[in-house]
């Protein structure tokens, strides 16, 4: 596609402008994609050579270190407790040891059972003094996953704190050699309160994302890889890796209507329409509302700030309960409309597909407006009126003024914000579990029933309830809505005003 110079482009009229814009935008998704592999290439390579570096560094260390570091590579923190740096050198030492208790006294077996995740299932036994059968235990699954995962972190882990042990030594020698003193544990101390407090104070949160989010995350892709489900729960019958079977099951090209692949599709859609729908109508109505409450001459405002600000005050449980009730076939709405004689049939507001997807989108305009209202009402306030009045006075028209003063300015703040509602609303629980609950007009996959209004998460919830639990393809999902969010949140956020051009709104 030619590229046209900034005359061509202001001589065109805004139809054209926008066509231009939607033909730019297409014909540079696959230079995008392009230049992100190419990206990831390069980033390939630079890993590689840090890699050869690095094992050339450690070789250095090594030949032309001291023998205190030599015996480094063996008993870490030797070479530090021996030069004075007892704190540290007990830091990495304690840890060795810590991890070779833990190997030999369960990691090494968790280990051995990963790659078959268990071998022997558990069976049943006739206990002849009370003539009953009872269970005899036998391999866990769940718990060798989730322990082979947990020693193969640490073995991670122990091999860069090694690393580290060792790169500390060779600082050491570098300095001794030097002549210069070595800091000792009271100066390592006091840099950890001082220069290096920074380090102290985000270890404890650091560790706690790990454990508690990046761990988790890494167990949900190795269970995607499993035959894990209702049935083959590890502890009543083991489950074993299954390969990529669970990611030909939802992307089958052959599915026919019913099957996980059309399926997957059809809600794949939905959930991006939803989200589309429940950011953008909310952000542009809620921008509205903040331009006319904060209008000159505009009586209580107030008042109308409060009345809207209710809505965020009542819990969702309460007030999206109480409201998907109020529309239902025997609710005040159609109960209402029947004594005015408007209606013969209750409408169905939750029986029609068609309706309650317009319904779950409109009620939560009703839910997200206070939010964007007071949000842009602080954006809108700090616009400098100075810049109105110019354009008043080149005749610039009040759609003008918002196209070209206040949206800017607007998206240049809320961007990120934009950005994290849309992704937000891909996983927005509460409103479409609480409202229709994903009716109607349910379809079987597998043991799990999808309905019109189900998003991939309230899908992905549903197939993990139950006897029949499917959390093997639970996983799957969970892997294809990261992917999803991922590559929206790349591809909007290098093309937000917010993340360029930022001196133009100083």
């Amino acid at each position: 596609m030619e590229k046209l110079t900034d005359l061509q482009y202001l001589q065109m009229h805004k139809l054209e402008k926008i066509w231009y814009s939607i033909k730019c935008f297409f014909f540079g998704i696959p230079g995008w994609f392009v230049r992100l592999f190419k990206s990831i290439w390069t980033k390939i390579k630079k890993f590689g050579i840090w890699i050869k570096d690095d094992v050339v560094d450690m070789y250095n260390i090594f030949v032309h270190g001291k023998w205190q570091t030599k015996v480094s590579y063996l008993i870490m923190g030797f070479g530090s407790i021996w030069r004075g740096q007892v704190g540290r050198g007990i830091l990495f030492l304690l840890f060795e040891a810590v991890f070779i208790l833990y190997m030999c006294l369960s990691g090494g077996y968790w280990l051995s059972l990963f790659d078959t995740l268990g071998d022997t299932p558990p069976g049943t036994v006739l206990d002849p003094e009370y003539d009953v059968w009872v269970r005899v235990p036998g391999d866990d699954s769940f718990k060798i996953l989730f322990y082979g995962l947990i020693s193969i972190i640490f073995i991670l882990a122990l091999f860069y704190t090694w690393r580290l042990n060792v790169k500390q030594n060779g600082i050491i020698d570098k300095i001794l050699a030097d002549g210069k003193k070595i800091k000792g544990t009271k100066d390592d101390l006091r840099s950890l309160v001082d220069e290096q407090f920074h380090k102290t104070l985000l270890a404890l949160p650091t560790l706690g994302i790990f454990l508690f989010t990046v761990v988790p995350i890494i167990f949900m892709v190795l269970v995607a890889f499993t035959s894990y489900d209702g049935l083959h729960t590890g502890y009543n019958d083991l489950f074993t890796w299954v390969g990529l079977d669970n990611f030909n099951l939802l992307f089958q090209v052959n599915g026919g209507s019913g099957s996980f692949s059309v399926t997957f599709g059809e809600v794949l859609v939905w959930t991006l329409m939803w989200a589309f729908f429940a950011t953008f109508t909310n952000y542009f109505l809620g921008m509205l509302v903040a331009m006319l409450i904060n209008k000159k001459g505009i009586r209580l405002k107030k008042l109308w700030r409060t009345i809207l600000v209710l809505t965020i005050a009542i819990p969702q449980f309460v007030s999206l309960l109480y409201v998907s009730n109020l529309f239902g076939e025997t609710g005040l709405i159609n109960e209402t409309l029947k004594s005015w004689g408007w209606i013969s049939q209750p409408i169905p507001f939750w029986k029609d597909g068609n309706w309650a997807r317009a319904m779950v989108i409109i009620i939560n305009i009703w839910i997200g407006i206070p939010y964007l209202m007071l949000m842009t009402s602080g954006i809108l306030m700090n616009i400098p009126q100075d810049l109105y009045e110019s354009a008043k006075i080149d005749g610039a028209n009040v759609w003008q003024q918002y196209t070209r003063i206040t949206l800017p300015y607007v998206l240049f703040v809320t961007g990120p914000y934009l950005l994290t509602s849309f992704i937000g609303n891909i996983n927005n629980f509460n409103v479409i579990y609480l409202l229709s609950g994903g009716a109607p007009d349910y379809t079987t996959v597998g043991s799990t029933a999808v309905g019109k209004t189900d998003l991939l998460i309230t899908w992905l919830f549903d197939m993990t309830t139950g006897a029949d639990a499917n959390y093997k393809l639970a996983a799957v999902i969970g892997i294809m809505i990261f992917l999803v969010c991922a590559v929206l949140s790349l591809i909007v956020y290098n093309v937000m005003p917010s993340t360029k051009n930022e001196e133009d709104y100083q």
